[in-house]
């Protein structure tokens, strides 16, 4: 099989043949790719011509109130969803909590959705480390108003993994998703399955905010600060912690292994988790899926958007054991000024407490191998030679990426990649904390690339940082696929990526969603 026909997220699949196959190509040709952009008076059209869909599911975001603290409901946004064709079970929400329903779907399935925005402003929802058609991928430019409608439609093309789905619109995102906008997109596939891997009620999703609220318990999304038409220039932290929507969170485990799921999903906030009784990790998973193997660390450093899948083994602990996930502070808790009032970032949190309340009714083996996938080379870049470097910086007041900020369908030069190409990119964060705070360069971006998922070839860091580095830096996972990557202060990130199956425009920016909503956000186009 020649090296064109090899999926870097698959193994030897030939995925043009498959898109063939599945019509996806006829919907290019049709629609630009794969979604249909309505406005209030125009109902939302299926796309016709195309192969059955698998798994069709009606999605709106509306304003909604959920107990979340003692007391008054809190006012909060949030997707709701219905199963219209396909298994019912692929849909499950979460009881109790403002976060969407976990849609569950197989590699190779075709998904259709079709949004609904009941907000009172417009939105869009990106389908987070997803690769898709660009119609499909949430571009703010694709954003529709109160009563617009959206139509999605693709094949599920990536590999199993955690993945997430939550708005985009320019400006709104962090607010949006503040508010409670955000949801999980599970992918599974015949590879995970022959693992054996705990699952049912043994593999928990464990989503990680932090959100502050007032004396009313609604949610206190301040402003000020400066920049980004009022959003707060550091980034939102909050001084609660909630996990799957709720505060002071237990989970009750069987004497037996669990899949547990970490999601990231902060405005803001890095989190440098430990076990408090002293455990180690045992990492199988990242934002793209599971490890070759499984690999172990004394922390994990999970930036806003970051997956990381962990096997524990509560039999090891016993019934009766109790110890807690924590967020060991790191930089003495003040990395830059506090944003929206919260805690400064780097403070230590209580995450989750556990709790070893019974016997396990049996169990499952850590495999020893968990997936199969090519290692992306260096020296099959067509750029090796001159990487395509980015650099995430503060310029006069504004959060830019090579100088720039964000333009809804501008690209520059340096910003054209070539389709069924390998490239690599240098991400660098050369700096900026603030007008007049004199600290040089101390925002930490977690930079996320829409589309394909991408391989971490390197980092390095300039001495004069490394200290702050060192504190986090035996935390990063690595070893698989990626599509968010931290970048501290003073550090290059190289990274190797394909791209495949689909020409358009992309995005590249930071998931701080204020750095974000203030422009640190720029248009990549695959042509």
């Amino acid at each position: 099989m020649s090296d064109r026909n090899k999926s870097p997220l698959h193994g030897p699949v030939d995925r043009r043949r498959f898109l063939q196959v599945s019509g996806a190509a006829t919907a290019a040709a049709l629609t630009g790719g794969g979604a249909l952009l309505t406005q209030p008076e125009v109902a939302a059209a299926p796309l016709r011509g195309l192969r059955a869909v698998d798994l069709r599911i009606a999605l709106k975001a509306r304003k909604s109130k959920v107990k979340i603290l003692p007391g008054a409901r809190t006012p909060v946004w949030r997707f709701v969803g219905k199963v219209r064709e396909g298994d019912p079970a692929a849909l499950e929400a979460i009881p109790g909590s403002y976060l969407g329903p976990t849609i569950r779907a197989r590699t190779g399935h075709r998904v259709a959705l079709d949004f609904t925005n009941r907000l009172p402003e417009e939105s869009i929802v990106h389908w987070h480390g997803l690769h898709v058609p660009e119609d499909a991928d949430g571009h703010p430019r694709f954003a529709v108003r109160r009563g617009g409608k959206y139509h999605y439609e693709f094949d599920v093309l990536n590999r199993a993994g955690m993945y997430w789905y939550h708005p985009h619109p320019h400006g709104r995102t962090g607010p949006q998703v503040y508010n409670g906008l955000a949801g999980l997109f599970l992918v599974s596939d015949e590879e995970e399955d022959a693992l054996g891997l705990p699952s049912g009620e043994y593999d928990v999703p464990v989503v990680i905010q932090d959100r502050t609220f007032d004396t009313n318990n609604s949610l206190l999304y301040l402003r000020g600060m400066g920049g980004g038409g009022g959003t707060m220039f550091m980034g939102m932290l909050g001084d609660q912690i909630l996990v799957n929507g709720k505060p002071d969170a237990t989970l009750d485990v069987e004497a037996r292994p669990y899949r547990l799921r970490l999601l990231n999903g902060s405005n803001s906030r890095i989190y440098k988790l430990v076990w408090e009784d002293g455990a180690r990790f045992t990492v199988i998973g990242t934002d793209g899926g599971l490890l070759r193997k499984p690999v172990k660390r004394d922390y994990i450093t999970l930036a806003p958007a970051e997956r990381v899948e962990i096997w524990v083994d509560f039999a090891e602990r016993g019934v009766g054991a109790q110890t807690k996930l924590i967020s060991q502070e790191f930089m003495n808790g003040q990395f830059g000024m506090p944003g929206g009032g919260g805690f400064p970032q780097g403070t230590a949190f209580d995450i989750m407490n556990v709790r070893v309340t019974r016997e396990g009714t049996g169990g499952n083996l850590l495999p020893a191998k968990l997936s199969s996938f090519p290692k992306l080379k260096l020296a099959d870049a067509v750029n090796r030679r001159d990487p395509r470097r980015f650099e995430y910086s503060f310029d006069t007041g504004r959060w830019v990426i090579n100088g720039r900020t964000f333009d809804m369908t501008a690209v520059a030069a340096d910003e054209v990649v070539q389709l069924d190409t390998l490239e690599v990119w240098e991400l660098e964060n050369t700096g900026g904390s603030g007008p007049g705070m004199g600290m040089g360069p101390m925002m930490p971006h977690p930079v996320h690339l829409h589309g394909q998922q991408f391989q971490v070839l390197d980092r390095k860091i300039d001495s004069r940082f490394a200290t702050h580095w060192h504190e986090v830096s035996d935390g990063y996972v690595d070893e698989g696929w990626k599509d968010t990557v931290l970048v501290m202060p003073g550090e290059t990130v190289r990274i190797l990526r394909r791209f495949d199956d689909y020409t358009g425009l992309y995005l590249q920016h930071c998931h701080n969603l204020e750095h974000e909503d203030m422009g640190m956000m720029r248009n990549f186009q695959v042509e």
